[in-house]
């Protein structure tokens, strides 16, 4: 691939790699250090005039600090004259911040959202999005990739009784993505409603839907302090589930997640690597993980080659 550079930024080095591996391309030299008053430093030690640059760096571990190394990046290609910078975010940061819900609260998804275009970006790609609307916080192109696809091909080669599963979502926000996933399946779905007094924090659960005597997977685009999982794999095991699985784009893992897994009726928590996962699988025999840096090479590959990215919806690449 001629004119193609690809840098990988602090957060996710291991993918990163795997993206270069699978394009055959070597991550350029990039040199991301702190100065002794915790100022970010960047030294791109190659040239990048003219090229079509890609930047991958996810919103995890030490956020706020990856953000800016991010935004220091996109800006020192872009004022090295690169003809396109594209920002490469698997897990989006601050994105669950995006509306006013209530009084005075800042909607901090559209603040990144104004940084990484003033920093620069050309184009964004991103991975399921907490809420799809996100991409109109955005004047610049932005694809928001699904692990849908991976996620349907998991279920049909783990899960050895999948005909007879129901998919559930664990939040009326969710609906749409278990529908869509239950409608591939050709099995039936059902919904958790929660309400909530305060962040990270679930009051009570309603279960719409008949789980009896079926293996239930709960799907949703992210896991924090994991909360709302384990309160609804416990109503799932009440309502007759005979094994629970729950399957999550993005596993963040904050706080009490992992010993509340480890306490909880799964049979196995599935994330993808969007985040960095293996000290989190040292912690816990439950995780385990989906490599999906094929989608985010081949996002990478035809959008340098101009070609079409909405095969990635419905597909995995071979």
């Amino acid at each position: 691939m001629p004119n193609i550079v690809l840098f990988s930024g602090s957060s996710h080095h291991d993918l990163s790699q795997k993206v270069a591996d699978r394009l055959g391309l070597d991550l350029g030299k990039v040199i991301t250090k702190k100065f002794s008053n915790q100022e970010t430093c960047v030294e791109i030690g190659e040239s990048v005039r003219g090229e079509d640059v890609y930047i991958v760096q996810s919103g995890c571990g030490e956020i706020n600090d990856n953000l800016m190394e991010l935004l220091i990046m996109i800006n020192a290609c872009k004022i090295a004259s690169a003809s396109r910078v594209t920002a490469v975010i698997p897990c989006f940061p601050y994105a669950r911040q995006d509306k006013k819900d209530k009084s005075r609260a800042p909607i901090s998804a559209k603040l990144v959202a104004n940084m990484l275009s003033v920093a620069g970006a050309d184009h964004i790609i991103t991975m399921d999005l907490h809420a799809s609307q996100i991409q109109g916080f955005f004047d610049i192109a932005v694809d928001n990739l699904y692990a849908e696809p991976a996620v349907l091909q998991w279920i049909r080669e783990k899960i050895p009784e999948w005909k007879n599963c129901i998919i559930v979502s664990p939040d009326a926000g969710g609906a749409k993505r278990v529908t869509s996933i239950a409608d591939r399946l050709n099995v039936e779905f059902a919904l958790i409603h929660k309400e909530r007094k305060k962040a990270n924090e679930v009051d009570r659960m309603v279960l719409v839907g008949d789980v009896k005597d079926r293996v239930a997977i709960l799907v949703d685009d992210m896991a924090d302090t994991c909360g709302t999982i384990c309160h609804a794999a416990d109503k799932l095991i009440s309502a007759g589930a005979t094994k629970v699985y729950a399957i999550l784009t993005h596993g963040i893992f904050s706080g009490p997640a992992i010993s509340r897994i480890n306490n909880a009726p799964f049979e196995a928590v599935v994330v993808t690597n969007t985040i960095p996962q293996e000290e989190k699988m040292k912690q816990c025999p439950k995780i385990q993980v989906i490599d999906i840096s094929m989608i985010l090479a081949e996002a990478i590959r035809r959008t340098h080659n101009g070609e079409s990215v909405s095969y990635l919806f419905s597909h995995v690449p071979l």
